[in-house]
């Protein structure tokens, strides 16, 4: 498949567009106070029965030895591991399936993390696949040393991508959303740490 090509520079710019046009037309008109943002909470690691577990992928599937997993600590979800490059790997994942959810609505994702200065990884996923193998939407969110952060990663921003592959597509059902993960793969071997206090749609 041809390589992915970012559209972000466009989305920038012509998402600018509709901002100036409605200033202009409602100039000299009353302003009215803006509609409160509607969020969707998909993960709040409260501990309930209802919210689906989460399931470490790590290199070792393609013969690395990185080690990362999940686990639930006083109302947040701790993803700690060790990234190493050996045998050609340099990845750890976690996942979590679920019911499937409807995001048509929200152009946001949300997250309140603690992290250790790396850049993780959102990922969703729906059906789609790519040679009979789930294919993963992804995008990058920074974090700080030791710092709560609410990151925001916009849908628009994800790509489609295979075992560290860029696709052209196919584009993001965000109707049939499957699962959602979190993933390290930055290419620095190491200890890293990253808590998650909740997931949230906006």
């Amino acid at each position: 498949m041809r390589p992915f090509r970012s559209p972000v520079s466009l989305v920038v710019l012509t998402a600018a567009l509709p901002v100036l046009v409605a200033a202009e037309t409602t100039k000299g008109l009353p302003s009215s106070p803006p509609a409160p943002a509607t969020f969707m909470t998909l993960f709040d690691f409260s501990g309930s029965a209802a919210e689906p577990g989460w399931t470490a992928v790590n290199d070792g599937v393609m013969g690395g030895v990185s080690r990362g997993g999940a686990k639930l600590v006083d109302g947040s979800l701790h993803f700690r591991g060790i990234l190493s490059l050996d045998n050609n790997g340099g990845f750890s994942s976690i996942r979590s399936g679920g019911p499937i959810r409807d995001l048509s609505a929200a152009q946001v994702i949300v997250l309140r993390v603690k992290g250790d200065g790396r850049r993780y990884r959102l990922q969703l996923a729906t059906d789609a696949q790519y040679r009979r193998s789930r294919i993963s939407y992804q995008a990058e969110f920074p974090t700080q040393v030791g710092t709560w952060l609410e990151v925001r990663v916009p849908l628009a921003t994800l790509v489609p991508m295979f075992r560290g592959q860029t696709l052209s597509g196919p584009k993001l059902d965000r109707a049939r959303i499957e699962e959602v993960g979190v993933s390290l793969a930055d290419g620095n071997p190491g200890a890293f740490a990253l808590e998650i206090d909740w997931i949230k749609a906006e």
